[in-house]
């Protein structure tokens, strides 16, 4: 069962877990999350199916996302479909362009706690003004983030699916669940700011100066 809400599409899955997805707008230079994890040039994800292509738009088989610099990643006929990428375990969100979103584009998530499938039309009813299949409005090549709790945060890959030519991303972007140190230390650091304000509002004033 899916709830949208103006930004956001969200699925609950067993065991506590969720999946959810947000949209915004692309720009003409990259404007997503940082660092990019993949960018199909130095950096390649495991990948079955699909082709990397470009750089640049070949018309009528695949369109440079915006944003997008060098090769890209491309699914539909003239390359193969459906695609699968894997992105791992531990994972608490990824985003990338989705280039020129089109109702015949579907990327199912799949994690340890089942799979959830997202199709163009979800994508472009999160963004006010989309215009479907526009290779260069920044509306229809969205930053897409995928943030994922429970177990569907571990053994995730995604499957991409287009009917027609065709189903472009770049510039994944994967945001790791931090390891059980880091969260230590960001409840260290907390504990320390909350006693230094408590300190500082009881001590008198005349220690203050």
């Amino acid at each position: 069962m899916a709830a949208a809400a103006f930004a956001t599409i969200g699925f609950a899955t067993p065991a506590s877990a969720s999946i959810s997805v947000s949209a915004t707008p692309g720009c003409a230079v990259y404007c997503g999350p940082t660092p990019i994890t993949y960018d199909f040039d130095s950096t390649v994800p495991i990948f079955l199916g699909g082709a990397i292509v470009g750089p640049g738009t070949s018309s009528g088989l695949f369109a440079q996302p915006l944003g997008s610099v060098g090769k890209y990643f491309s699914v539909g006929p003239s390359t193969s479909s459906p695609a699968n990428i894997t992105i791992g375990n531990d994972i608490a969100s990824f985003s990338f362009i989705w280039g020129s979103v089109d109702e015949y584009n579907s990327l199912t998530v799949n994690t340890m706690a089942g799979s959830m499938t997202f199709t163009g039309a979800d994508i472009a009813a999160l963004i006010p003004g989309f215009a479907d299949g526009n290779q260069s409005s920044p509306t229809s090549n969205p930053i897409v983030t995928f943030t994922l709790t429970g177990d569907d945060r571990q053994a995730v890959n995604f499957n991409m699916t287009s009917t027609q030519n065709a189903f472009e991303i770049d510039s994944i972007s994967v945001a790791a669940v931090p390891e059980p140190a880091t969260w230590g230390m960001m409840l260290l650091g907390f504990g320390a700011m909350g006693f230094v304000f408590r300190n500082r509002k009881t001590r008198p004033i005349s220690q203050l100066v």
